[in-house]
């Protein structure tokens, strides 16, 4: 019996033990795979290709142009479908 009790106190170390391990791999994993995220992040950023001045002003440019034209239509079709809905009710 005293060999049993002596087992059982070894086998309850060495599972505290392998427990602390088994945690300190868990947190020693996680702590590679942020870094990891972060390794790559560093290497994507670096493929960028930034695009220059002249083709920020022309995009710039462009975006604004299409969004006075595309304004400019909202505005002449609220006119018009209106103006249409106040003679239809003024009809009936």
């Amino acid at each position: 019996m005293e060999e049993t009790k002596v087992v059982d106190n070894e086998s309850k170390a060495s599972k505290s033990s392998s427990t602390k391990k088994k945690k300190e791999n868990v947190f020693v994993a996680t702590f590679n795979k942020i870094k990891n995220f972060f390794v790559g992040v560093k290497a994507e950023f670096g493929k960028i290709i930034w695009p220059t001045k002249d083709d920020m002003v022309k995009q710039t440019t462009a975006v604004v142009i299409v969004s006075v034209i595309c304004c400019a239509l909202i505005a002449v079709l609220d006119y018009v479908f209106g103006y249409g809905m106040n003679i239809i009710t003024s009809i009936f």
